[in-house]
Parts: structure tokens; sequence; C-alpha cells
């Protein structure tokens, strides 16, 4: 709204009394909150300039609350109609006497006008949309409040029961959300905002001389108490899991905005990576709404992380404003390129950016890339402490550059581990340690190599070796060691205290910690499986049916599943005859990520987050008749032997 010429006017009128008479107190930060400003105002204005009182009497008088009750009811009336002008009939229907219309003019010039033009009649407006929905809201509250009445009902009924009943509250929120989203044109969205703001008691207080008054007492509050309150979000959090359009489920988000709801940022993050939003087809518009409402939330921003809204750069580029304001963002694994860089750069240029940790990791960023980004960390007004870039396929030329900007900056952490410096980036950098001139405090650099230029996760290819002191008997090793089958043959290995006696099950040879990939062919029913050692060989412990190991199983013709703990979770998937799978180990991060293989494309299947306490073994679990093949990849690490 900050494009609306009247908008901007609203706010800056609001503003500038409010920094002349407020008392250390909260500016407005919703929109309710600042048209309700901007009424009171503007009735202190008439107060002053009409009748002479003065700056301090009080405002809400019984000609004032006349005067807002008239033009709450034409508002309304007129809203419900679709109606934006008004004519002499119209406003004599609300109680409002036309010989004076030049009165309200004058006296609400800014909320009321009278317009001629090239009408032959006198025609009324006011003088934004915005102004009258919410009047019209405010009607709508004051009914219920006063008398009672529900407006937004089918069917209204006067219980004076009802005025401090709780269910009748909660269905007057209710019935509003549910004409607001009938609209077909979304005329009742603006409104519907600023009646759920008007349930608040705090912006309620600064009306509290509208309400009518019996015998000097105040009517007991019927506003939102948190019962009230905690129903509405919930019901609008319902209809969020519905199938909306974007721009409804945008204005459910603004609604809980003007409820205050401190889990708001939670649910536009589901509803972006799962549900009604999808963060390609938004529109610039719709992403500026997004962004505002995160700003405009009571929500905390010291850690912002992409993935948790849309993994992509795209979304990065639209949610750059929500990164600037965050203390700490978390970019990683987010398919980034140099384009993002460019605009990280940007963003840590400037005076008012929050940013104090930047985590890159994972994303190819190339040289290009970080050439870009330590323009940024070189500026003036570049705070950043800490910055993660492991992973992103840097070579000597990057952490040049790197070096070129970090004698002037605030950097004192740096990690460019899994990168492939060489020698001349590993002796730049290292050297700036010793600079007394530079910040710089702690330097990662290892595991690096010519294999992390690889693309993607095949940077981090490593090969495993299958421990044939863990087969079960009925396992049959092939193919150069490389190949299992379950067979009913019973194969003559030896005994030893790592064999599985009751489980067709195996594990690798090396505990794994630090980055790992792999992909493995299977054919048939198949589990791929994670494993500490100590996992029971002896008797039936099948992998990922305890707190030892997690394991997804893949079942031939039906689907796939993950367990740990003896608990499952299914995984939409059809699983053909022959398949191809991969898995990522972050072993520091406590994840791991399984993966179809299809055209070299990798299709997200399930991702554990958890904490590892100790080197983790790939293992294998097979039915009678499947097999598992590693897949030899390109580029390996090369594990080093057990023990």
């Amino acid at each position: 709204m900050c494009h609306i010429p009247v908008f901007c006017w609203i706010t800056a009128t609001v503003l500038e009394d409010e920094l002349k008479t407020r008392e250390g107190g909260e500016l407005p930060r919703t929109l309710t909150e600042m048209y309700i400003h901007f009424l009171v105002v503007q009735t202190k204005l008439k107060s002053i300039k009409y009748h002479r009182r003065a700056e301090m009497d009080p405002h809400w008088n019984p000609e004032t609350r006349k005067m807002i009750e008239s033009l709450g009811k034409l508002a309304f009336e007129q809203l419900q109609k679709g109606n934006l002008i008004f004519y002499e009939p119209d406003l004599m229907e609300c109680g409002i006497d036309i010989r004076a219309a030049s009165v309200y003019s004058g006296v609400l010039t800014q909320i009321f006008i009278e317009d001629r033009g090239v009408y032959p009649d006198k025609v009324f407006s006011f003088i934004h949309l915005s102004v009258q929905e919410f009047l019209a809201a405010l009607h709508v509250h004051l009914t219920f409040i006063n008398t009672g009445v529900n407006l937004m009902a089918e069917e209204q009924t006067t219980s004076l029961m009802s005025r401090n009943s709780r269910p009748a509250e909660t269905s007057l929120y209710q019935n509003a959300v549910d004409k607001a989203l009938q609209s077909p044109n979304g005329h009742l969205d603006l409104f519907l905002r600023f009646l759920l703001g008007l349930s608040l008691e705090t912006n309620q207080n600064l009306l509290r001389g509208l309400r009518y008054q019996t015998g000097g007492s105040v009517p007991s509050e019927s506003g939102s108490s948190s019962q009230t309150k905690t129903e509405t979000v919930q019901y609008i959090k319902t209809k969020l899991s519905e199938n909306l359009s974007v721009e409804k489920s945008i204005n459910l988000f603004h609604c809980l905005n003007e409820l205050k709801d401190h889990s708001m940022v939670e649910d536009i993050q589901w509803s972006l990576r799962y549900g009604s939003i999808s963060s390609d087809k938004l529109s610039p518009a719709q992403w500026s709404a997004l962004v505002f409402i995160l700003l405009s939330s009571e929500n905390d921003l010291d850690v912002f992380d992409l993935k948790k809204f849309s993994a992509s750069e795209e979304a990065l580029l639209k949610l750059l404003p929500v990164i600037k304001a965050s203390k700490k963002a978390v970019l990683s694994h987010c398919n980034l390129t140099a384009k993002s860089c460019e605009a990280l750069s940007s963003v840590l240029s400037s005076e008012s950016c929050s940013l104090r940790e930047l985590d890159l990791s994972n994303n190819d960023l190339q040289d290009s890339g970080v050439r870009l980004l330590s323009s940024g960390l070189k500026t003036q007004h570049c705070r950043l402490e800490t910055l993660s870039l492991s992973g992103c396929v840097i070579t000597e030329e990057g952490c040049a550059s790197l070096a070129s900007s970090l004698g002037s900056s605030c950097l004192r952490e740096l990690d460019l581990s899994y990168n492939h410096p060489k020698e001349g980036g590993e002796r730049l950098l290292s050297a700036l340690l010793e600079d007394p001139n530079c910040k710089l405090e702690k330097l990662r650099l290892d595991h690096g190599g010519q294999n992390r230029l690889k693309p993607g996760l095949r940077k981090y290819t490593c090969e495993l070796e299958l421990d044939t002191n863990t087969f079960h008997r009925h396992l049959k090793l092939s193919d150069n060691n490389q190949r299992v089958t379950c067979v009913e043959e019973d194969q003559c290995y030896p005994h030893h205290p790592d064999r599985f006696d009751n489980c067709l099950q195996l594990l690798c040879r090396t505990g794994l910690i630090g980055r790992h990939y792999w992909e493995v062919e299977c054919t048939g029913s198949v589990a791929l499986s994670l494993s500490y050692r100590g996992i029971n060989r002896k008797e039936i412990s099948f992998f990922g049916k305890n707190d030892l190991s997690w394991s997804i199983f893949y079942s031939e013709g039906k689907g796939a599943c993950f367990w740990h703990n003896n608990r499952m979770s299914a995984i939409a998937l059809s699983c053909p005859t022959s398949y191809r799978v991969a898995v990522y180990l972050d072993h520091p991060a406590g994840t791991a990520s399984f993966y179809r293989v299809s055209s070299d494309t990798l299709i997200p299947l399930h991702i554990l987050n958890t904490s590892f306490t100790e080197p983790v073994f790939p293992g294998f679990s097979l039915t009678p008749g499947g097999s598992v093949s590693l897949c030899s990849l390109e580029v390996r690490d090369t594990l080093p032997n057990k023990d």
C-alpha cells in the first residue's frame, strides 16, 4: 500500500501526530492501528477547529460518536453493494443530514469528500476505498459491541447475552472470514483485516469512547479474549490448509498479522513448501506482500533459513529485505549461483544491513560468485563476522578474491572446507591469520581436492566397501565385490561376532563422518540404511526397528517408507523392479538425504535430521531375490580402512 499516495499521506499524518504527542510508546505496527490513529487525529482536529476545544480535551463526545456511527453505517451498507460513490438518499438513510453534508466534508475533509464533477446530482465518496473499508469494519465491530448483533451472520438476531458470549464473538469473526473467502473479487479482503484487527483489546482501548455507557459504567470487554483469538487464528489456519487462491491465502496471512499471531512465519513457510502458495507462480506484488508480512510480524528474525521457504535462487532474490533484517542467514543447499552473490553483495554493502553470519555452503557459486561477494565484504558498512563457503566449487582464484577483501573487513571466521584452493590459495588466506590488521581469527581449509570441483552432491562421492564379516549367510557377493544378492543357498561364511545371524542385512566396512555421497542400483525390495556399530547382530534387529539405525525401505510394486526406532513414515513413491537411489550424508550437520536417481536428476524422497553421536555405517537389507549394486561414479573419496 505504500505505492498509494493517499495511504502515504495517512501514514505521514499519523506519524506526525505520534511523534509530537507520544511518550515513549510504540508506533503503529499494523494497518488497523494506523487507521485507528488516523481517525483519532482527524477527530481531534475537528474538535479543535470547529468547536474550539483544547487539544487535550476528550475527542470522543456524543456529536463525534454520532458522526462516526453514521459514516460507518454508510460505509458498510455501500461496501456490501459494491458502491464507491453515493447520492443524497444514501446519506439520508444513514442519518446524515444532507444540509450538513458540507459540514461533514469540512469537518472530515480527509475522510469524506463531496464532488459534483460531471454528475448532475451531488455525489459523495470516501477519500479512498481503504477508508470506507475501515469505517465499515468499525461499524460491524461497534454494532456487535453495543447491541450484540452479528451483521456478518446470515440470520441476524439481537441478544444481550451475546454481548459477553465468547461463542457469539468467535462466530462473528468466522462468519466474516467465510464471507471474505466467498467474495469472487476480494472486495471484503481489507475489510476482514480491519475487523480482525479491531478484535484486539489494545485497539479497542483506543476506541473506548465510541461505546455506549449506561449509568457511568463501561461495558465489560467483549473484545478478543485469549481464547477467542486462539479460536479465530486456528480457524484461519484451517482455511489456509484448503485449496485457496494465492491472493486469498496471502490476505489470510495479512489477517494473522493483524491478530499478531506469532506462529505466522512458520505458516508461511509451510504454505510455500507444501501448501497452496507455489513460489514459482507468485507475482512481484504477491512476493512483496509476503515480505511485508514477514518484516512486520513480531517473530524473531535472528535466524533466516531459506530452505524453510523455498530452496531456490528466485526465492532468495524476492526475500532479500528479510535477509537484510536478519542477524543470521542460512542459505546452504539452495541451488544458488553467482547471481545470488551479486544480490547479497549489495545487501552487505547497505548501512542498514543486520547480517552477522552468512552460510552459503553447498552451493556451486564458483570463483565468479566469490568475486562478486568479495566486493561487498570490503565495504565500510559490511559487518559480517562469520562466512561459510564450504563446498562452493572455489579454487585458488576465488581465494585470491577473498584475501584481497578481508584485510579491511570485520570477518572473524571463514569456512572454505570441501573446496580446491591448492597451495597458493591456502597460503594467501593463512597469511591473513598472522596479519595484525586483519580481524580473521578462524579459517577452515580441510577436505580439499580436485574432486571438490564436481557440480552438485557428486563432489562428495565416496567409494564404499562391503564388509563380508557382517553378511547374513543368504547374501551372496559378486561382480568384483560390488554386488550383493539374496539367495536361497547358504553361503559358507566363517563365524564372526559382527555377522547378522537372523536378519538379511549387511554393513559397509568403514564408519563415516564428514560429508559423503553414494549411489546404488537396486532390484526387488531393498532397504538403504545408516547404523551405529553397536546394533545387535545375533538377535532379530532389523535396520530402522531400533534407536541405533535409520532405514528407507523400497517395496517393489508398492511404495517406500522410512523407519527409525520402530516408527514408520510413509513416502509417496512407486517402486519399479529396478531403480537407482542415492544417499547424501552430512554427519556434522546431523542430516542424511535420500534420493531417487532418474536420468542424473535427484528426486528428494526423505531428509533425516538428527544429531549423530558417533560414526555411521552404510548398510543394506534385502528380501529373497533382491539385489544391491554399488555404483561406480567418476570421482571418489577413498575411505580409510576400518580401524
